[in-house]
């Protein structure tokens, strides 16, 4: 459903189909990539060459995945693959929408993994997730998707940092 395996298997590429959903009529507005709706999403340039390869990515993305990996990837594991005890957030972003994105973050949720109860706290009072909680889910929604293969970023692989960005971030953290 969502990816195919590239012809090197080194990693798998985006399934055009899957793909499109986030995708499709895309603008650069306030700052971040937004749908048609308002959901945020991802711009993701891949080497077409070598799809191994992650030329550029959009800021909220870049700053998504260091975000996710200083306050998620203890549970959620690198690269969003899930670990013992709490799931692949690659996988739930291939069905979960915005919406119950931001409610499981800001709410917590209790669910049962195979007969082993696990709890996501609530995060909604922590300014390092819910200051950068867009940013999160961009960068999950690309993992989801294949739009971005696993691994480290580099800065040299990053948009600029956008004025809005900036701004909000200024006045969301009081800094």
């Amino acid at each position: 459903m969502g990816s195919a395996i590239a012809d090197d298997d080194k990693s798998a590429v985006p399934n055009p189909e899957f793909e499109k959903q986030f995708q499709e009529g895309k603008e650069f507005k306030d700052g971040k990539w937004t749908l048609p709706d308002g959901t945020p999403t991802y711009d993701v340039k891949r080497n077409p060459e070598n799809t191994d390869h992650v030329v550029q990515v959009d800021w909220n993305t870049y700053s998504g995945w260091r975000r996710y990996h200083a306050e998620c990837h203890v549970c959620h594991g690198p690269n969003a693959e899930g670990s013992t005890f709490a799931p692949a957030l690659k996988d739930s972003l291939k069905t979960m929408d915005y919406a119950k994105f931001l409610q499981v973050v800001a709410g917590g949720q209790e669910s049962d993994m195979g007969g082993t109860k696990s709890v996501m706290p609530a995060l909604g009072d922590n300014p390092n997730v819910m200051c950068y909680i867009d940013d999160i889910y961009i960068y999950l929604r690309a993992r989801s998707t294949d739009a971005l293969p696993g691994g480290r970023l580099s800065a040299d692989q990053r948009a600029a940092k956008p004025p809005e960005a900036v701004e909000y971030e200024k006045a969301c953290t009081a800094g």
